[in-house]
């Protein structure tokens, strides 16, 4: 057992807390050494309050187990080995330590577009091993994405993603499923989650992604909505109001109507808009963003998400060419819908069921070490 000022860290001795990262509704997160020097980010997660949090566990240790390994996604090194499942209470993720996020990186107005280059050519290494494994991330957003001394880049935070059931149709004995609006924080929310929220795919993180070369490049969030109203406001500012092909990606008839009320826009010029925004301005001095760059974003900001860029094409984008290596971008095979059937039957599950179904996710996980 160690303490620190606010918690006590039931580990294993082999390791030496050293300060707390950061802290959020449901979990706390330690720099700490192991005996072999190596310093891990351990995250500590009290996860039986309430079933959110313990689905969100739940999911994350299942998808890390798996993705974890490729370079640009956090490494989930163990999770600490429950006592017995009476006095289980607690969940220990002993992950890899990354320095900073995107986030405060953004924030410091120090890099250059060759770091935008590379930071985005990670990001999307990243997601496409993610998406060949047919999950969607659902929460990509800066302070997600994690960055060390090196500018090497991990993803971090599986707790909201999920499996993409959108064409589940063509596969046998799997339901196609509901998904929710609320997720992904707002900002960086794809608008067919808004408007069309009980069902979409992969192309939600590539939307996501748009939205955080946009903020690279400008060091503003793009679309910095106080409510789901606000915030396709914003997107409509730029994107101009979807006609044709556009509109009838939106199936929902009420969201239609909806769209129907609102100012007419045109779309705006991407070079003219993101050259000239005034954080760029007073940061770069009159240096334009490469045409490549605004290209990249205007196939990242689509509306319609069948016409969005995808990860593996992206990577192919002049725009990345300095690092573009498609024998160094590597797959995996999908996960088993199996292993994720307590998602579609989370409302008939009990806690203790759910708390069951967790510990023996974890057993299992320490026996294949």
């Amino acid at each position: 057992m160690i303490v620190t000022r606010t918690q006590v860290y039931n580990i294993s001795q082999n390791f030496k807390l050293k300060e707390i990262l950061g802290e959020g509704a449901y979990g706390i997160v330690c720099l700490a050494q192991h005996t072999s020097g190596t310093m891990v980010a351990i995250k500590k997660i009290v996860p039986f309050e309430n079933n959110l949090y313990c689905l969100r566990t739940l999911r994350e240790i299942k998808l890390l187990a798996q993705l974890s390994g490729h370079e640009n996604i956090i490494n989930l090194f163990d999770v600490q080995k429950p006592y017995d499942f009476k006095n289980f209470n607690e969940v220990y993720l002993i992950q890899g330590y990354m320095p900073t996020d995107l986030n405060k990186v953004i924030q410091s107005h120090t890099f250059t577009e060759a770091h935008v280059q590379y930071f985005t050519y990670q990001l999307l290494r990243g997601l496409k091993y993610i998406h060949s494994a047919n999950v969607i991330h659902r929460d990509l957003k800066p302070s997600n994405i994690l960055i060390n001394e090196r500018c090497d880049l991990k993803i971090c935070d599986f707790g909201l993603a999920r499996l993409d059931t959108s064409k589940s149709d063509s596969i046998p004995n799997v339901p196609q499923t509901a998904l929710t609006e609320y997720v992904v924080t707002r900002w960086y929310r794809a608008p067919e989650i808004m408007l069309s929220s009980c069902q979409y795919s992969v192309a939600v993180d590539l939307w996501s992604v748009g939205c955080i070369l946009g903020e690279m490049f400008t060091y503003r969030p793009l679309f910095p909505g106080a409510d789901y109203k606000s915030q396709l406001l914003f997107i409509f500012e730029v994107l101009g109001t979807p006609l044709g092909e556009d509109l009838d990606c939106i199936k929902s008839t009420r969201a239609k109507n909806y769209i129907a009320t609102l100012p007419f826009k045109q779309k705006l010029d991407f070079a003219d808009l993101f050259n000239n925004h005034p954080s760029r301005r007073k940061k770069h001095f009159g240096k334009n963003i490469s045409p490549a760059g605004i290209d990249l974003l205007e196939r990242l900001l689509v509306f319609d998400p069948s016409k969005r860029i995808t990860a593996e094409t992206a990577l192919t984008h002049p725009f990345l060419k300095n690092y573009s290596d498609p024998t160094d971008e590597p797959v995996t095979t999908p996960i088993e819908f199996e292993q994720f059937a307590f998602d579609i039957e989370k409302e008939k599950l009990s806690m203790l069921e759910l708390k069951r179904e967790m510990f023996n996710t974890i057993n299992n996980l320490r026996r294949k070490k």
